[in-house]
Parts: structure tokens; C-alpha cells; sequence
């Protein structure tokens, strides 16, 4: 028996003729009980030949999805899922957009803008104020590497404020290397070095004390 199946085959054509060709054979099986047997062989032997579709999520209704668009839209089968329709499987998906990351702010992302949206939500204290601090960091740092030039704080400030719509303000301190983080850094940084320093006679010694006993 021969089967049209240019036009289908085209849509779809990573599930290749021999598929499009047991979709057609599908259709003209009379008996219901054994329609729906095919349909499900079908489906298996489309799993097969497109392995990558088990990553995706809901990939078996994918399936079922692309076995109705094989056959054109017309299949009289028990579908686990509903069919779509053309329309449906024709409207555009609505545009996502993200007006707060266009033209100045477009360098900073997504993760900048969900720690700004943690930060509004934490009560007032120490917590919030130190991410406070960690995001303008982190925003100047994005700044630099983007725009590939300095960038002053006030500057990163007034991004962050507009950012949060006026939610989150580092105006009260003059600089980012007077906040709590800069400084919680840099004493962690001369505190390694003062550790560092007072081992070093100590290590000195022991090596003084193993080259003048291989001397002897």
C-alpha cells in the first residue's frame, strides 16, 4: 500500500519515512483495540529513535503530541494526554521580558537581580545589610568586566537603588571599601599573614637544626 507522506514527513522529518509511513498504516486499522496497540508501539519505536527526548520533561506527551502531528491531525486513537490543535500548536509563545536588565543594567543578570529580590525580603540587620554589600560588590565587578573601565561607587549605588525601586540603599556609607564585607576581608587576609609570618622563624629553625645534624 502506498502512503502521501511528503508533506507530514517534512514537519517532523527526525522521526524519518518508515515512522510516517506506521502512522498511516495506524489509521486504517479498523479495529479500536488494535489502533491503540499500534499507536502505543509507535510511540515506543519515536522514544527509540530520539533518545535525546528523554531529557526533556513531560517527554511522553511530547510523544503523543508528535505522533498527532504525523498523522495530520487525524487520529482516532486513546491518547493518555488531549490532542492539540492546530491553532494551539500554531500560537506564538507569549515574549518573556525583563525590563529592569535593558540598556544600563544589562550586564549585571538575572542572579544580580534575584539577590536583590532576597535581600528586600530579609528584616533589617546585619544579614541584610552585609548581602546589601555583597551585591553592590558584585555589581561593580560585573560593571568592570563588561564596560571594561572603572566604575565609582556612588555610580553602583544608584543602580542598585533604582534596581530595587528605592528598596535598598548604601548611600549612608561613602565607599564599598568602607563597608563591613571590605573590611571582614581584608582582616581575614592580615590575619593570614600575621599567622603565616610568626610560623616562619619556627619552620627556619627546624631547618636550621636537620641541615646542621646531616652536616655531622
Amino acid at each position: 500500500m502506498e502512503y502521501n507522506t511528503q508533506k507530514t514527513h517534512l514537519n517532523m522529518p527526525e522521526y524519518g519515512r518508515i515512522i510516517q509511513q506506521l502512522v498511516e498504516c495506524c489509521k486504517e486499522v479498523s479495529d479500536r483495540e488494535e489502533r491503540n496497540e499500534m499507536a502505543m508501539a509507535i510511540i515506543d519505536f519515536m522514544g527509540q529513535r530520539n533518545p535525546q527526548l528523554r531529557d526533556e520533561e513531560n517527554y511522553k506527551h511530547k510523544l503523543w503530541d508528535h505522533l498527532f502531528i504525523l498523522a495530520n491531525y487525524d487520529m482516532d486513537v486513546d491518547s493518555p494526554y488531549p490532542f492539540p490543535t492546530r491553532e494551539e500548536l500554531a500560537e506564538k509563545p507569549k515574549r518573556m521580558e525583563y525590563p529592569k536588565l535593558q540598556g544600563d543594567f544589562k550586564f549585571y543578570g538575572k542572579s544580580i537581580l534575584q539577590l536583590i529580590e532576597k535581600a528586600i525580603e530579609l528584616e533589617s540587620g546585619d544579614e541584610k545589610e552585609a548581602l546589601i554589600e555583597v551585591i553592590a560588590n558584585n555589581m561593580k565587578k560585573s560593571y568592570n568586566v563588561y564596560n571594561k573601565e572603572h566604575v565609582t561607587d556612588d555610580v553602583i549605588f544608584r543602580h542598585l537603588k533604582e534596581l530595587s525601586n528605592n528598596r535598598l540603599d548604601l548611600t549612608g556609607i561613602d565607599s564599598l571599601e568602607k563597608s563591613k564585607i571590605y573590611y571582614a576581608n581584608n582582616n581575614n587576609r592580615n590575619n593570614n599573614k600575621n599567622s603565616n609570618n610568626k610560623n616562619q622563624p619556627a619552620k627556619r629553625r627546624f631547618n636550621n637544626n636537620n641541615n646542621h645534624k646531616n652536616r655531622r
